[in-house]
Order: C-alpha cells, then sequence, then structure tokens
C-alpha cells in the first residue's frame, strides 16, 4: 500500500513536524540550530515559502508554513534533505536523520493558527527545557514578543493581527 498523497494547494497552511530517527537529537550545537534556520530562509527564498512560526527541538522540529505556490514537497524535500547532507557530513554518519516521512496536519487560517503558534511556542517550556519561552533562542517567539531575535523571512503579521 503506497503513501496517502498529501493535499498541496496555493495558500494552504500546515503545521509541519519532523523527528530524528529513533528520538535521537538533531541538533546538537548551536551551529546546527542556526545551519538550519538558513535553510529555512533560503526555502523562503527558492520556493516562497511563508514561515509563520517554528521551533527547533534537539530531536523534532514544528513549522507553521503557507505554502504560496502549492509546493510543500519540494520545500520539505528543500529542509530535511540538504540539512540531512549537512548532519552527516559534520558528524560522519550516512542514512537517514529523520525518522519517516514529515508529518504534515493542513490547518485553516483562521484562529487555530493562532493557538498552533501558542502550541509551538510554547514546546520547550512544556519539555522542561526552558522556564520562560523567551529564554529559548532556537523559537520564532523572540520575533512575537519583540524581545531581540528576528528573522527577515519569519512573517508574523497574520498571528499578530
Amino acid at each position: 500500500m503506497g503513501r496517502p498523497l498529501r493535499i498541496e494547494y496555493a495558500g494552504a497552511f500546515y503545521h509541519i513536524t519532523s523527528r530524528g530517527n529513533e528520538r535521537r537529537s538533531i541538533f546538537r550545537t548551536k551551529g546546527d540550530y542556526e545551519r538550519f534556520t538558513r535553510y529555512l530562509e533560503s526555502a523562503t527564498e527558492r520556493y516562497g515559502a511563508r514561515i509563520h512560526c517554528f521551533c527547533l527541538m534537539p530531536n523534532h522540529y514544528h513549522l507553521l508554513l503557507e505554502t504560496p505556490r502549492a509546493n510543500l514537497h519540494a520545500i520539505l524535500h528543500h529542509l530535511n534533505t540538504s540539512y540531512t547532507n549537512y548532519f552527516n557530513a559534520k558528524t560522519g554518519r550516512v542514512g537517514h536523520l529523520f525518522q519517516g516521512r514529515y508529518r504534515a496536519i493542513l490547518v485553516e487560517k483562521d484562529a487555530y493558527a493562532l493557538e498552533l503558534s501558542r502550541y509551538i511556542h510554547l514546546n520547550p517550556f512544556r519539555a522542561n527545557l526552558i522556564k520562560d519561552p523567551s529564554d529559548y533562542p532556537w523559537s520564532s517567539y523572540l520575533a512575537y514578543v519583540e524581545r531581540g531575535k528576528g528573522w527577515e523571512w519569519l512573517q508574523t503579521e497574520f498571528i499578530l493581527v
């Protein structure tokens, strides 16, 4: 039995998650997190992805992603393949870094997106990595509370309205 086809259309909103094989770490150093954020930026430039929220956890990541060009597959192929190639070359490993296929849940562009933003940003707090979400540098939370780190490619307007 084959995989079910993903629903892709222009302007779709998705909650994306991808986890490391065997729940192992996919981000080990500050440089790993920085490299992945650069791949997020290149996905916005090359594929027109609109990233509204993100959170990079040690063994997985979350994105609230919009696809103006109906090209979810190309965006996630770019992110996961590029990062896997980087990570494998850096660590001398081979094979898959991510556990199976990424998860992409189609969400409606409404109040649920605001609730999803909260869920994504509170992930490190719920995992007991930090006591305050503003202490976690690898999410888009700081861009929302205007306390420092912002990424030019991050689209905060929709959630802040």
